[in-house]
């Protein structure tokens, strides 16, 4: 496989984590490098590591995976995105009670939701006899790249946005899990 298919597939499956990154920037108050670090980090690590382990299982649960993954991300993100909406619209708590995408059950959630499909990608991998590892480090670093600026562009416009922006932020997380259902039900594997 090409480096710039490998490229092609990062960019696609980092789009989850770029759409919930921005979400994330939103709703941190006082925005800290380190913060943004932390959230790409986490997301660029979970995009590396689910090819190698949906590559390792490979075609013993390939029938398995691919019938409940995109529910589990459904739920995953319908639950955060639900949450952000209601924050948003009727709890009026300060901002410093608010979810924090910090919080480290928070983002190893989102980081699982978002990166559920690339285990499919790396099932796929396996079957056409890919080595992982190069997929695998070209995925997280491009993943953790977009996720960062992500970050960042949410914390701009959550500045000038408020809380319309967290609203817009929840929706996209429902919209993510949407569109994941919808790829696997009626186009198969959908990025893949």
């Amino acid at each position: 496989m090409s480096v710039i298919t490998v490229v092609l597939i990062a960019i696609a499956l980092s789009m989850d984590a770029f759409a919930v990154s921005i979400s994330s920037g939103v709703t941190i108050c006082k925005m800290h490098l380190r913060h943004a670090l932390r959230i790409a980090a986490f997301f660029g690590g979970f995009q590396a590591l689910m090819p190698v382990a949906g590559w390792s299982v490979g075609r013993l649960a390939a029938d398995f995976i691919t019938a409940i993954d995109h529910w589990v991300a459904f739920a995953l993100l319908s639950i955060i995105g639900g949450k952000m909406l209601w924050e948003a619209l009727f709890d009026k708590k300060d901002d410093n009670e608010r979810s924090d995408p910090l919080n480290i059950y928070i983002l190893l959630t989102l980081a699982f939701a978002t990166s559920i499909d690339a285990a499919a990608v790396g099932i796929s991998l396996s079957f056409l006899k890919v080595d992982i590892i190069e997929p695998s480090i070209i995925i997280g670093i491009i993943t953790f790249l977009i996720s960062l600026a992500g970050v960042f562009i949410g914390c701009k416009f959550g500045d000038k946005f408020g809380s319309k922006v967290e609203i817009a932020g929840g929706l996209v997380l429902i919209g993510i899990g949407i569109k994941i259902v919808v790829e696997h039900l009626f186009f198969g594997q959908g990025r893949i």
